[in-house]
């Protein structure tokens, strides 16, 4: 046994948490399985079927269909993390998960939550690139520094979660041991050390905080230069096309910092774990499952693909 796993042993005496789950009774609870689990099938399909088209449609070969490809793919990991353990509780005599379990849960929620608004940032930055400098759009926005934005975007949500996960780990939990949410959320988690957590609290927060502002900040910078640019263009085809590039990614961008910074950027004092979980349920659950349908009703491109795949298989089956 490793020196690290021996001061995790001392320290932690509860081999366990209870998720505590929704409020209501449990045969309420149990007739929430069917319509999350149907979400959870439609998000993970609709995303799958976005990469599977992009991938084998020559014409969404491009960098902007790349980053639409790496955030479905975050998409389906990040409601994995936490849907199918809560579709288990919804029928489970017992909602427990093992320390070690919640821990996991913990980080990979929030690092593909983190680099998700990465990548988010990423892709108004090309949005910024193809309409305010179009004729250097296929200089600027190479493959090289697609691939630099992208592993940028893991990197930032990797870095921003590490420590505090590191340091959640080293605190004591010796009861008691009911989680009050429906996954290991980090408040509820802290609420329940056998120490003083106010220091790592306003890590968290600060982290968060850091984040969510500096990715906005550069989100909402691009867009101010988008939509300055798109008010020049003399025809209103011109502005209604190039403003059909961006709405997509500018309705996902308001629904996904608007949930989030509710949730995790807001003083102590006005927190509700209860109207949290409210929330949560919209940024885990129903953001992920709105996502495929923004980008395709929205796209022409990625309807036209789907077209195109339909007919090809109609072909294939007569």
């Amino acid at each position: 046994m490793s020196p690290f796993q021996e001061m995790l042993q001392n320290q932690t005496v509860l081999s366990e948490f209870i998720l505590q789950g929704f409020p209501g009774s449990a045969e309420l609870q149990k007739y929430l399985f069917v319509p999350i689990l149907l979400m959870y099938i439609l998000t993970v399909t609709g995303n799958i079927l976005i990469i599977f088209i992009i991938t084998h449609d020559p014409h969404l070969h491009n960098p902007m269909y790349f980053f639409l490809g790496n955030f479905s793919f975050l998409e389906i990991f990040y409601v994995t993390t936490l849907s199918p353990k809560m579709l288990a509780n919804f029928l489970a005599e017992r909602r427990a998960i093992c320390f070690y379990c919640c821990i996991t849960q913990a980080f990979f929620h929030f690092l593909l939550g983190a680099t998700e608004f990465c990548l988010l940032a990423s892709m108004s930055f090309d949005r910024y690139i193809a309409i305010c400098n179009p004729l250097y759009y296929s200089v600027i926005m190479n493959r090289t520094l697609c691939l630099q934005l992208a592993v940028g975007s893991w990197l930032g949500g990797f870095f921003t979660v590490i420590v505090q996960t590191i340091l959640i780990c080293q605190l004591p939990f010796c009861g008691p041991n009911l989680i009050n949410h429906f996954y290991c959320d980090v408040t509820p988690l802290l609420s329940l050390a056998c120490a003083d957590t106010h220091f790592l609290e306003q890590m968290v927060l600060v982290g968060s905080a850091l984040l969510l502002f500096s990715s906005f900040f550069f989100t909402a910078i691009s867009y101010i230069f988008i939509i300055s640019t798109i008010l020049q263009i003399p025809s209103s085809s011109g502005r209604q096309k190039a403003f059909s590039t961006c709405v997509a990614h500018l309705t996902v961008v308001s629904i996904q910092y608007g949930t989030v910074m509710f949730m995790y950027v807001k003083p102590k004092a006005n927190s509700a774990l209860e109207v949290n979980k409210v929330v949560s349920v919209l940024n885990t659950v129903i953001t992920p499952l709105l996502n495929p349908f923004i980008y395709t009703l929205r796209n022409k491109d990625v309807k036209e693909a789907l077209k195109k795949a339909a007919n090809i298989k109609k072909h294939i089956s007569l």
